[in-house]
């Protein structure tokens, strides 16, 4: 990458990870100011304080490192609690339950209007009729074939095809079996050949590539549907996905520190569109991850304070101690195992790297 494209991708990815982060904890401090609970300090970032403005009682600062922020509320912990009305665990539980479901609601309210806004200002995307390709899966047959997004594919199994449903039938036809592909790039004309993967589910031949959109303008209620509907798809296909990977016992294809940074990269050259979608996307995940009821997250949180609720008691500090502990290794064990799937996809990306395609 070119000097500027650096400066560029790091600029995505610091806008991408700060913003997602910052909003989810300011989810958590604007309930706390709204029940009256204290908060002691609000930071936008992490690490050493670079500039700070005290109102109040709260501290809000800025650090060192724009990736994110935290919320300090005060009496956070049960044995820091000395019984003042506005400290955290003086609250009744389904308070407390209310400051940590706004975060992930941050969330989902931060994904819902960047969906809804792309497509109000871009319209709503409909496949288009042309053989045309407009978006490409990594790792998938055309990828390492050495297609790209814009081809335009003429003729595929020795057929000539003028519209993507040509395309997709002759592709659909020939799982696991080699073709040769012919397409126009600008003024090139190149070929191909690649061998189609078999889709499970279906049986058909699938190489990973999707037809050109075309954008159908809409109003602002429309597009708004169709954000909230981005939302729950993405929520219901986390959880498809998890459910059946796990049902197979395969390995989930999570993506780490790694794997996000390098999606963020490739989106910030691609187009505005593609990095505000990514970010509404890492928002639902970031939302979707704090509701699982893991210690430590908030819907760790939350399960204790629902059992608090229902039980009349809350959990002792022992127990508290031992969940978090239990939490401590989950998270450490699941960042571990997304970096290494990082690392794993980065090596099969280099091993494949596509061959040039050749002219006619």
């Amino acid at each position: 990458m070119s000097p500027i494209e650096i400066v560029q991708s790091a600029a995505a990815v610091v806008l991408t990870l700060g913003l997602v982060i910052f909003l989810h904890e300011a989810g958590h401090f604007i309930l706390c100011r709204w029940l009256g609970v204290r908060v002691e300090r609000f930071a936008f970032g992490f690490g050493p304080e670079l500039l700070g403005l005290t109102r109040g009682q709260t501290r809000y600062s800025l650090c060192a490192f724009p990736l994110g922020g935290f919320v300090k509320p005060a009496g956070e912990e049960p044995e820091a609690c000395t019984g003042k009305p506005d400290e955290y665990f003086s609250q009744a539980w389904h308070r407390r339950l209310a400051i940590v479901a706004a975060g992930p609601a941050m969330n989902y309210l931060l994904a819902w209007g960047l969906f809804t806004g792309v497509v109000y200002v871009k319209g709503l995307p409909e496949p288009g009729k042309e053989a045309a390709i407009g978006n490409m899966i990594t790792g998938f047959p055309a990828d390492r074939a050495g297609l790209r997004v814009d081809d335009v594919v003429t003729v595929v199994g020795g057929q000539g095809v003028s519209s993507w449903k040509e395309l997709a039938a002759v592709i659909h036809q020939n799982p696991e079996r080699e073709i040769e592909l012919a397409f126009r790039r600008g003024d090139q004309a190149l070929r191909v050949r690649l061998t189609p993967r078999r889709e499970e589910a279906t049986g058909k031949g699938v190489i990973g590539i999707m037809p050109r959109p075309v954008y159908r303008p809409v109003g602002f209620l429309t597009a708004a549907a169709e954000g909230a509907k981005q939302c729950w798809a993405l929520s219901a296909y986390t959880v498809t996905t998890i459910v059946s990977k796990i049902s197979r016992r395969e390995r989930p294809d999570l993506a780490g520190p790694v794997g996000i940074v390098q999606m963020v990269s490739r989106a910030a050259r691609s187009g505005w569109e593609d990095l505000v979608f990514l970010i509404g996307l890492i928002s639902v995940a970031i939302g979707f991850f704090n509701l699982l009821p893991v210690p430590l997250l908030d819907g760790g949180h939350a399960a204790m304070y629902l059992w608090e609720g229902a039980s009349g008691r809350r959990l002792n500090r022992e127990a508290m101690a031992a969940a978090n502990g239990v939490g401590i290794a989950l998270l450490l064990g699941l960042l571990l195992f997304a970096t290494y799937n990082d690392v794993l996809r980065l090596r099969g990306e280099r091993s494949r790297r596509p061959p040039a395609a050749q002219e006619k």
